[in-house]
């Protein structure tokens, strides 16, 4: 009874799991081959608290296979092998199916753990599945990679989480003994984001703290019991996606203090120094773009580094790159202009490429026209020429906006000396 209420409510079959239908619903991806019994190895990546874990336990009671786990959080390659070798022994033992080995958090894993599985999963001795918060084509090794399958979790729906309130209220042992008004629920799924388990580690608190018999839940009585008890938010870990929120907007908003700040929350909760420097990757294209190019390199160049590095360095250099970023001029103009790219090929699907620059490798395409007119830009003064590039039905359209930084606004004036009235830059 000790156990958390995302522990204690767990669902035991699919008919009890919420969300991810496109997984496990009548034509979901997984559903066929739980059917069969035939199992590939499998990594689940998704946001917490989306049911992996869940997931997992299901699919091997369901399976009826012996079901071994391991967290990366403190799981050597002594311990895989060990685990590896229960299997073995298990599968020999009870039954002819695969035992699964699920290991939680396996972005953690080194690569020579995930290289002390390739062999156990290759032979078939294990059917493996993999959890991960973290994007599987950067964190597991491509050998590894190649043997399983993804399948993507997604954050619960607004209904998926109202849904699962309700559920708790009416199973849990300790919450039913209350009666529990739920009047509103805004505040409650704010404050989750989407993770089933945070939703549910509110809802205990603010019950449980509620010494009276009844309980009524709103928005105001939510955010006034979280902001009285926000230090048990901190222990649970699980307020990683609100600071490391924090420390980009942050940067973004020029402020080196505040981001150094976050940096040393993270380093100091135990962040993965690798998510750390991937985020500064994408903060120096997505905010800092063309109003500062080196930002980028630097960044790039900070993630090698903690790469080779490691801890406790390597929070020298990602002190660097966060105080580079952060004072560096900002421009979201190459965000802004692939998403308006995207938005326009969406709306329009595929337009025609223009004649003029289709490729003509054969006879065939030369005689049909391709390639007919192209002006080769090193042919003319200034090694340009206004040619048309664009699909006829969008020509003129602009998507890129130039930032209002120093070296946006050289860029804008060069561009303008090129293409005159023919685009807004």
């Amino acid at each position: 009874m000790n156990a958390p209420l995302a522990e204690r409510i767990r669902p035991k079959t699919l008919n009890d799991y919420l969300s991810q239908q496109h997984l496990v619903g009548p034509k979901g991806a997984l559903t066929a081959q739980l059917a069969s019994g035939i199992l590939p190895s499998m990594i689940f990546w998704g946001p917490p608290g989306t049911g992996k874990t869940t997931l997992a336990t299901i699919i091997a009671n369901q399976s009826k296979r012996p079901f071994f786990s391991l967290s990366a959080v403190d799981s050597g390659v002594a311990a895989v092998r060990e685990v590896i070798e229960k299997a073995k022994k298990a599968d020999t033992l009870f039954t002819t199916k695969n035992p699964i080995l699920f290991i939680d958090e396996i972005h953690r894993f080194s690569k020579s753990q995930q290289d002390s599985l390739l062999g156990a999963v290759e032979k078939g001795l294990i059917t493996l599945i993999g959890a991960t918060t973290e994007n599987p084509s950067f964190e597991v090794i491509p050998a590894l990679l190649s043997r399983c399958q993804v399948y993507v979790l997604k954050a619960f729906s607004r209904k998926d989480l109202e849904d699962l309130l309700k559920r708790a209220l009416e199973i849990d042992e300790k919450l039913s003994k209350k009666k529990v008004s739920l009047k509103e629920t805004e505040a409650l799924i704010r404050l989750s984001g989407g993770d089933a388990r945070k939703l549910l580690n509110v809802l205990e608190l603010i019950v449980l703290s509620d010494k009276g018999e009844h309980v009524i839940i709103t928005n105001d009585i939510v955010q006034q019991k979280v902001q009285k008890n926000t230090v048990l938010y901190d222990k649970t870990g699980e307020q990683h996606y609100d600071i490391v929120s924090a420390f980009i907007k942050s940067i973004r908003g020029s402020d080196p203090n505040a981001s150094v700040y976050w940096l040393a929350r993270m380093i100091e909760g135990g962040e993965d120094l690798k998510f750390i420097a991937r985020r500064l990757v994408i903060l120096a294209s997505e905010d800092i773009g063309n109003a500062n190019p080196t930002a980028l390199v630097l960044a790039n160049n900070t993630f090698q580094a903690v790469n080779t590095i490691g801890f406790p360095e390597a929070r020298i250099i990602l002190s660097q790159c966060t105080i580079y970023l952060a004072t560096s001029q900002k421009s979201n103009a190459s965000y802004t202009a692939i998403k308006e790219a995207q938005k326009l090929v969406k709306q329009t699907g595929d337009l025609s490429v223009p004649l003029s620059i289709r490729n003509a490798p054969t006879k065939l395409m030369k005689e049909l026209g391709y390639g007919e007119n192209y002006e080769y830009a090193h042919n003319y003064e200034g090694n340009f020429i206004a040619h048309e590039f664009l699909p006829e039905e969008i020509k003129g359209t602009s998507f890129y906006k130039t930032g209002n930084n120093p070296k946006e606004n050289s860029l804008k004036v060069y561009l303008k000396s090129l293409w005159k009235e023919k685009y807004d830059f």
